[in-house]
């Protein structure tokens, strides 16, 4: 089963957030690669639920997937932060995913800690000029990182 790594700035959607909530739409991925791995993810894949943006990047918890990617509605509305204008409901380019909350960490992991794991090097988000929002993780990586909580 794949596993994924995707990035929400902590003011927008946060770990704990997700868990008050227990499922939430992942939308907003508003660039082609990301949103091609959205497009990729089948139901209960698992995802570590990265921090960005924020005084304490890192590593939060861990959801999973509960809907396949569908047309993206955040990217419809004139009024919110992720309209496009290339979007109508016939042709709409973003997709979204449903999450569901399985995992908070007692501490997030965070960046200086997954740098400093050999098995990690080749983590996507580790890697110089990485700026997606959503990207795979192997195996090893998976159990890499979960050996750290």
């Amino acid at each position: 089963m794949p596993y994924w790594l995707m990035k929400s700035e902590p003011d927008v959607l946060s770990a704990a957030t997700l868990q008050r909530l227990r499922q939430a739409r992942w939308d907003g991925v508003r660039n082609y690669q990301a949103r091609n791995f959205l497009r990729n993810m089948q139901a209960d894949e698992l995802f570590f639920f990265y921090h960005s943006s924020c005084p304490q990047p890192g590593i939060a918890g861990i959801g999973r997937i509960v809907r396949t990617a569908y047309p993206d509605p955040s990217a419809l509305d004139p009024h919110g932060p992720y309209f496009d204008t290339r979007a109508s409901a016939e042709e709409n380019p973003w997709s979204a995913v449903d999450v569901e909350f399985v995992e908070a960490f007692s501490d997030i992991i965070g960046l200086a800690r997954l740098r400093s794991i050999p098995e990690l090097a080749q983590l996507p988000l580790l890697q110089k000029g990485s700026r997606l929002s959503v990207m795979p993780v192997e195996a090893g990586e998976w159990a890499a990182v979960l050996a750290l909580r």
